[in-house]
């Protein structure tokens, strides 16, 4: 066991953990986070994306024991007291079906648009689309999510 001692969605976390566990299963089952879904363990679906000190990354293959002393954000703790910009566009814009690739999407989503207006560069419909390829949409609503990002990035 490890101790591992981070922030989450604004709030300190200490915890013991073992070695192998990964940042999804400490989220999920140790602090009862469960918005961060787990599709496919091996890093190919997306729908476990949280940020990680500001940046995106898969938490289905993240070590826990790996973020001492790391800001970690889920979708339980992107808004502050009211919907994101983010989310209200995916509401607003149907960016979703079943939901559950929604949260990884919505969490690629703010750290893409976050990067490219750091950055300086567009954000168009074909950036969009090349950005969401590590996020599977079982359901193809990709027309809408794309809509909705696009919508977001003029609101953030």
């Amino acid at each position: 066991m490890t101790k591992v001692s981070l922030t989450v969605n604004g709030k300190p976390v200490a915890r013991d953990v073992a070695g192998g566990t990964l940042l999804s299963e400490f989220l999920r089952e140790d602090l009862r986070l469960t918005g961060t879904h787990i599709g496919c363990d091996t890093s190919q679906c997306g729908a476990c994306v949280v940020h990680v000190n500001g940046k995106a990354v898969k938490a289905c293959t993240t070590l826990a024991a790996s973020l001492e002393g790391a800001d970690v954000t889920t979708i339980e703790g992107l808004a502050n007291g009211g919907l994101h910009p983010m989310q209200e566009a995916f509401k607003e814009h149907h960016g979703l079906q079943c939901g559950f690739c929604t949260p990884g999407m919505i969490m690629s989503g703010v750290d893409m648009v976050t990067r490219y207006k750091a950055e300086g560069r567009e954000l168009t419909q074909e950036a969009i689309r090349h950005e969401l390829e590590g996020n599977i949409c079982r359901c193809t609503g990709y027309h809408n999510i794309v809509k909705a990002v696009e919508d977001a990035a003029s609101k953030m």
